[in-house]
């Protein structure tokens, strides 16, 4: 990803930006673009976590790096009330949203053990995890997925994981929704000695069984990573945590704090509110659900072959043709709706299209009407 040229790395174009002239089109249907493209939550979080903003009473001083206690104490109540997981204070630390922790996470991993050199990342999944690899200057190495969709691990060459810093798995997983085996992707890890970290944003998501966590399976060499962003409409705060590994986790927080990596004080005071309390998450999980089976039910009318997933709040969709951008661009132009190829996500996504239920449902009915289909009654 990227290039080089005779004054070093040239970025590449940000993925989303490659939608630039679709959304252009969806813009221009009467009553204005229905962006279903990136995982931005519309609904609004709960009153109180808005409220809580503006009562910590820490504007003034300089917030911990590793997160107050009042936060880290209510992600360890969470954890242990979501998974049944109990974790020490001193295991758990706060991160800038999930996306700077993934982005920067390689770096931190090369100044510890310079002598490896490449990040493991899932073949179809957020941009991200392989930018951050190629940002530290590290081997970006996509670990291709296997029949049912999950990490095919047995894939990953010995010589590869020798080299490898981290591993990355995400579950629920984005784009696609599945499951992995948290269990055998914890011991691959510990027998190759290549840490893993598991980002588990989507969680309280997951619609197939319970929500599971890697931590599950115990804490050696293991890092899980959590946001508030779409569990709580937070995405604007930027909070986060991961916890696991005391040994990963406590050089990663004192490397962090010099680097100056702050959740505002005010942030983490509200974010702790959020996750002391469940009631909102139940609500949006069925705001969610009803969104997932009306577009669904779209999908299937254009020809366009989807199911609810296992977990997170995105339908992963065959193109009608196996032609992604020319479906996105036929529901650009005519239905006002903007989604992603799957190619965004890596090449296994071509022919798919991504789609982020983050809108209210009377917007999906209006693409439905728009692309001629009657409204449910």
């Amino acid at each position: 990803m990227g290039a080089t040229s005779a004054g070093g790395f040239v970025p590449p174009v940000y993925p989303y930006e490659r939608l630039i002239a679709f959304k252009e089109k969806a813009e221009g249907v009467e009553g204005g673009i229905v962006d279903l493209s990136i995982g931005t939550p519309c609904d609004p979080p709960a009153s109180m976590v808005v409220e809580a903003l503006g009562t910590s009473g820490s504007e003034r001083g300089y917030p911990q790096s590793v997160g107050s206690p009042r936060y880290r104490a209510a992600a360890v109540a969470w954890v242990a009330r979501r998974f049944g997981v109990q974790l020490e204070l001193s295991m758990v630390f706060a991160c800038v949203g999930a996306k700077e922790f993934v982005t920067s996470l390689p770096h931190w991993l090369r100044l510890r053990s310079p002598e490896r050199d490449t990040v493991l990342y899932p073949a179809l999944s957020y941009p991200s995890y392989e930018m951050g690899a190629t940002l530290a200057g590290c081997r970006a190495l996509p670990v291709p997925p296997d029949e049912a969709g999950r990490l095919d691990l047995a894939a990953v060459d010995a010589a590869d994981a020798a080299r490898s810093l981290a591993l990355w798995v995400n579950s629920p997983g984005n784009p696609a929704g599945q499951l992995e085996d948290l269990g055998a992707v914890a011991a691959w890890g510990r027998e190759h000695a290549v840490p893993v970290f598991s980002d588990e944003c989507y969680v309280e998501f997951t619609w197939a069984g319970r929500a599971r966590t890697i931590l599950e399976h115990g804490t050696d060499g293991v890092v899980a990573l959590h946001s508030l962003s779409k569990r709580s409409n937070l995405a604007g705060l930027r909070a986060g945590f991961y916890a696991g590994d005391p040994t990963l986790t406590s050089y990663l927080s004192e490397v962090r704090k010099h680097a100056g990596l702050l959740v505002p004080g005010p942030v983490q005071f509200a974010a702790a509110v959020a996750l002391d309390d469940d009631s909102h998450v139940e609500l949006q999980r069925a705001v969610y659900a009803e969104r997932l089976e009306r577009f669904a039910e779209i999908l299937a009318d254009l020809g366009a072959g989807a199911t609810t997933p296992d977990g997170g709040f995105y339908l992963w969709a065959g193109a009608p043709g196996g032609d992604a951008w020319a479906f996105t661009e036929l529901l650009a132009a005519e239905g006002g709706c903007l989604v992603s190829p799957g190619d965004l996500y890596g090449p296994p996504g071509a022919g798919q299209v991504r789609v982020a239920l983050v809108q209210p449902r009377e917007r999906l009915d209006l693409v439905a009407q728009r692309l001629g289909m009657p409204t449910p009654s």
